[in-house]
């Protein structure tokens, strides 16, 4: 038996044909033209085609997947009309009487390897984007075929260097039962929508497609990231036992849907889900969740060529409260900067994105962004349990700042005869390890928090989780983020508020019985994941857990902390 090992992406088992989704030959002699007025139209012609294709993936996506994954697509319409790459291309073309191909390649190159040098995730997607975008235009300029994941029609499973949204997106669940890849990690755009579509999934193989041939039979265990090729019949035999015994699992998932949260000595929390778009709140009804932790606002902004307006705003969040039917929905004001960018704001370059003018920095210094956001928020809060959440706090002079502009604008709509809810809580993302840090002053002011474990653990231990070479340092479990937890709980609960955390941690089978222990009130995590936390949770007793607090708190390394919980919980 042959097995390559992976990073599991997606949770299940798959069992199936290899599918090789292989790129077309793009290779190309590259010559001078005589004639660069027919080399131009040549190029609009192939981007011409090839929006009215993005056009129809991203239509395809929206159905099928809602709008938070066509986004992506918007990204790409945005790439083929963006006058600076398109115009550096027909300028070549005229200047140096190169042919399409060359000039469309030269500069998306340039492009290319200059997002991809940058030390900021969001633009190293960008240039992601680019390539994407350059192979589907260069493809029909050479009259190549495109390879069309939509056209399979057996059972599959996919294996490519890499997916790309475009090839992600028009998989059909009918027929691709899985895939593979050679790089790629949790947070890549495929895996993500490998969750979405709920199809197990395998990334950063390495060797996946150097490993197989067309038609060899495949195992994909999302659950444990191994890819075994041209098993045996035993061997097929066990993991058709493991994928019935996944899928008897998920029913048993399935019959605690609408069962509150209890742990097993009968202590209740609340486990909610965080969502981009209205369109993802059906994922979470369905799978039982009890609120929403956080909602994402910034996707209303992205993918789009100017601001939202207030209205727009004002229905995607009544959407939003009216199908959660009173259950809390927690709304993150915008978060942009940092990884995310809007191509109409002119937002400066800057070394280091991260840490600079991003979320409710960026909000106090533009009003004109802010308030009508806050004002849309304020005019829906009537139609549902809602709950305002600043992003990126630093100091109590911002969250005063901040609350005092809700507070003017709640006014302002009042006196224009618009009715607004008083029982809005208004509280924070804890994300800053200073603010962690003085979360007794913070708690005599906010009416809850909820915890940014992404951005708290890689600012905490100054380790961007994107980058490779540190990414060991990226450690959920380390005492130094255990103890800053622990100490934004307790000084919560010492003010009678409540604390929430809508990180990747949240939903982490290792973490969730840390989290218990450490008295998390509220737990936010991907929809998909509700249930098994629930399950967990069923079988956890919370006053155990309790008295392992202190120990954990006083171990030295991540590792200690990990096999401590595994030894007490197994």
């Amino acid at each position: 038996m042959t097995t390559i090992q992976g990073i599991a992406a997606s949770p299940g088992i798959a069992i199936a044909k290899a599918y090789q989704l292989t790129a077309p030959d793009l290779t190309y002699e590259k010559v001078t033209t005589t004639n660069p007025t027919k080399e131009i139209e040549r190029l609009d012609k192939a981007l011409k085609i090839s929006n009215q294709e993005l056009e129809k993936i991203k239509a395809h996506t929206k159905k099928e997947m809602g709008d938070e994954h066509a986004e992506i697509f918007s990204a790409h319409l945005l790439v083929l009309s963006d006058p600076e790459l398109i115009n550096p291309m027909k300028d070549n073309i005229n200047t140096n009487h190169v042919i399409a191909e060359s000039a469309l390649e030269e500069t998306a190159n340039m492009f290319i390897d200059m997002f991809k040098n940058m030390d900021n995730e969001y633009m190293r997607e960008r240039a992601a984007d680019i390539q994407d975008v350059t192979k589907r235009v260069l493809a029909h300029l050479l009259g190549a075929s495109f390879p069309n994941p939509a056209l399979i029609d057996e059972e599959v499973i996919v294996i490519a260097n890499d997916l790309t949204p475009s090839d992600t997106a028009q998989l059909n669940r009918q027929f691709v039962k899985g895939f593979a890849t050679d790089i790629g990690g949790r947070t890549s755009h495929s895996a993500i929508m490998a969750r979405s579509l709920e199809i197990p999934a395998i990334v950063g193989t390495k060797e996946i497609t150097s490993s197989i041939s067309q038609n060899d039979v495949l195992i994909v265990d999302g659950n444990e990231g191994v890819v075994v090729i041209n098993p045996s019949d035993e061997e097929i035999a066990t993991y058709r036992e493991k994928q019935e015994s996944f899928e008897r699992q998920k029913e048993e998932w399935a019959k605690l849907k609408n069962e509150p949260t209890f742990s097993a000595d009968g202590e209740q929390v609340e486990l909610a889900a965080n969502i981009g778009t209205p369109e993802d709140v059906t994922g979470v009804l369905d799978n039982g969740g009890e609120g929403i932790g956080l909602y994402r606002t910034e996707f209303l902004y992205m993918g789009k060529t100017e601001l939202p307006t207030e209205d727009e705003q004002y229905d995607a969040y009544k959407a939003v409260l009216e199908q959660m039917d009173e259950k809390p929905v927690v709304v993150r004001t915008l978060d942009i900067g940092g990884d995310k960018e809007l191509s109409y704001l002119d937002l400066p370059k800057e070394l280091n994105p991260f840490l600079g003018f991003r979320a409710i920095r960026f909000c106090l210094e533009n009003e004109n962004v802010f308030r009508p956001q806050l004002r849309a928020l304020l005019r829906a809060s009537v139609h549902g349990n809602l709950k305002i959440m600043f992003p990126m706090i630093a100091t109590l002079e911002e969250f005063r700042q901040a609350k005092a502009i809700l507070m003017d604008e709640k006014e302002n709509l009042k006196r224009e005869g618009n009715k607004v809810s008083d029982d809005i809580e208004v509280g924070i993302m804890v994300e800053i390890p200073s603010t962690a840090v003085i979360a007794k002053q913070f708690a005599k002011e906010v009416d809850f928090f909820s915890i940014g474990t992404n951005d708290l653990i890689q600012y905490t231990m100054a380790a961007d989780r994107m980058n490779e070479k540190v990414s060991y340092l990226y450690q959920p479990y380390h005492p130094a983020i255990l103890n800053l937890i622990s100490n934004v709980i307790e000084e919560a609960h010492r003010e009678g508020k409540w604390v929430g955390m809508c990180g990747e941690m949240a939903g982490d089978p290792i973490a969730i019985p840390i989290l218990l222990g450490l008295g998390l009130d509220e737990f936010s995590m991907s929809a998909s994941s509700v249930l098994p936390a629930r399950t967990q949770i069923s079988g956890l007793s919370k006053e155990k857990l309790v008295s392992y607090k202190e120990k954990l708190l006083s171990m030295e390394t991540a590792e200690e902390v990990e096999e401590f919980v595994k030894e007490k919980t197994e």
